[in-house]
């Protein structure tokens, strides 16, 4: 498995994300296209609704996608989501973890960001990786995997 690289990059509430801040702590890394589309905006109030349980097993959630933290903002409010939205407008952790990828839209080839998650322990290490996500049931897969890191 791989490692989140050194790097920083703004996320919602003015914070920052800072992998290195973040040793000793697991915590989910989903990546998403678009804010408020409809897959990104179920797959977010999927997260929300589980978060009580995601903090429960220690594990932080932070979603990333290429927009800007004011577009990161606003869908933040407008979901009432308790955790931070990372922005990554010049694909730097996006390329990192391999979630860029070509897709078919409308008949043409487009680069976007492929829904992917990962689960990165206290290390830095990623300990567990779903890429092509679908939206039904993955929040409930990922709570599980991680609930079963504490056993």
């Amino acid at each position: 498995m791989s490692s989140i690289p050194a790097l920083t990059l703004p996320t919602t509430g003015g914070a920052t994300f800072d992998p290195a801040a973040l040793q000793g702590q697991t915590y989910v890394l989903y990546f998403y296209p678009k804010d408020n589309t409809p897959g990104c905006t179920t797959e977010g109030n999927d997260f929300r609704l589980n978060h009580d349980a995601f903090a429960a097993a220690g594990v932080k959630v932070f979603g990333v996608s290429r927009d800007s933290v004011k577009s990161h903002e606003g869908f933040k409010a407008k979901q009432c989501f308790p955790f931070e939205l990372i922005s990554d407008p010049e694909e730097a952790l996006c390329e990192a973890m391999g979630v860029m990828k070509l897709k078919n839209m409308y008949g043409k080839q487009v680069r976007g960001v492929e829904r992917s998650t990962f689960v990165v322990d206290g290390s830095g290490a990623v300990v567990k990786e779903w890429r092509g996500v679908k939206v039904p049931g993955h929040v409930e897969e990922v709570l599980a995997f991680v609930q079963s890191l504490k056993q």
